[in-house]
């Protein structure tokens, strides 16, 4: 595609976004991570547990166990506001917790660094973690969890179902919450298109979410956030919009959400609701998806200026760290193909990435930057 046909046609799947039920999906809480009591958002309470935690490994290096809170809190945080500076602290817990005692004797400081991988789009790291941990406790869910995971964000849809079976079976035994196994059968389904059993079992990870007496609000909000963007890929967009209002009422400037209900403003031509809707989410967090948006909406809108400083702030973010790279690595090459900029990096780019993880997103930011 030409500059003229890119410019006049931005990508769907940066204007107005496309069903990012991604890695680390709703409810990931692992053996680590803390209960958290479902209301109100206990903020100051997650601060005071954090420098406690904090202070203790500082007197005792060798506290495996407060390192493996502290990464789980250290993710939740990460969930709640989108802060790679959390992700990077959560990553530093979960080695710390593996020196002071190896995964043989501490697969919760194992499976603290496997979600951590997750985040940080080391897929094959979190895939070989998730094996080893099938090893260690064979007899708990888990473990399935984060290998069906890594697996199907490698592309390996096949094996990540029988993972995923395997995991269905071990919560069926155990008697355990179905919420994370529904999650991730919907977004099995919904990668085969089978697009009713994906509603049937976002609907039932809600349910579930909303049973749990200690579900954190920010995976009520997740579940909420997942069945809008279910709807908004099926468009229907009132529905879409219902879940995503329904994300902020139970976890406000939950910014998922935010970025989501401004995707729904500019899928309906309301390009000024859209630019409010962005502004608001990009203030929170500066995902290049939600910069990217910004500035193409400021551009139609007439706002050159303002759309440039966007896109500037879109290549700055590649170079804040090592992390953001690597995380927005898709994100970021869509938008260099998108508006001509390095094309033949962002070409690179994804074709490097796709090598190893081979999924369907993989394939399209491929064919896009070609």
């Amino acid at each position: 595609m030409d500059g003229r046909a890119r410019a006049s046609a931005p990508r769907l799947g940066l204007l107005l976004g496309f069903l990012s039920l991604a890695a680390g999906a709703c409810g990931d809480r692992g053996p680590g991570e803390r209960e958290a009591t479902p209301a109100p958002p206990a903020a100051n309470a997650d601060e005071a547990a954090i420098r406690y935690l904090e202070s203790r490994v500082r007197q005792d290096t060798g506290n495996f166990v407060a390192y493996d809170k502290l990464a789980g809190y250290y993710l939740q945080r990460m969930r709640e506001n989108g802060s790679l500076t959390y992700l990077d602290l959560a990553g530093r817990a979960a080695h710390a917790s593996l020196a002071a005692l190896p995964a043989e004797g501490n697969p919760g400081g194992l499976a603290m660094l496997a979600q951590v991988e997750l985040a940080m789009h080391d897929f094959t790291g979190a895939r070989n973690h998730g094996a080893r941990l099938t090893e260690l406790e064979p007899g708990t869910s888990y473990p399935y969890q984060i290998l069906g995971d890594a697996l199907l964000e490698l592309g390996d849809y096949g094996r990540a179902a029988a993972v995923y079976r395997r995991m269905e079976r071990l919560v069926e035994r155990r008697g355990e919450s179905r919420l994370n196994l529904e999650t991730r059968l919907g977004r099995l389904a919904f990668l085969h298109g089978q697009t009713d059993a994906a509603e049937r079992h976002l609907s039932a990870a809600l349910a579930s979410a909303l049973d749990g007496d200690s579900t954190p609000r920010e995976t009520i909000a997740c579940c909420h956030w997942q069945l809008g963007e279910l709807y908004f890929a099926l468009g229907h967009y009132a529905a879409a919009e219902t879940h995503y209002r329904e994300a902020l009422v139970t976890f406000p400037d939950y910014f998922r959400a935010l970025g989501a209900l401004a995707r729904v403003r500019a899928a309906e031509g309301d390009v000024m609701g859209a630019i409010a809707g962005y502004e608001r989410a990009t203030r929170l967090v500066p995902d290049p998806t939600y910069v990217g948006a910004l500035g193409d909406l400021y551009r139609i809108a007439g706002r050159e200026s303002d759309a440039r400083a966007q896109y500037d702030l879109v290549e700055h973010i590649r170079t804040l760290s090592a992390l953001a790279g690597t995380v927005y690595d898709r994100q970021l090459a869509s938008f260099y193909a998108d508006h001509d900029i390095e094309a033949e990096t962002a070409y690179a780019a994804a074709a490097q990435a796709y090598v190893v993880r081979r999924d369907i997103y993989g394939a399209d930011t491929l064919a896009w930057t070609a």
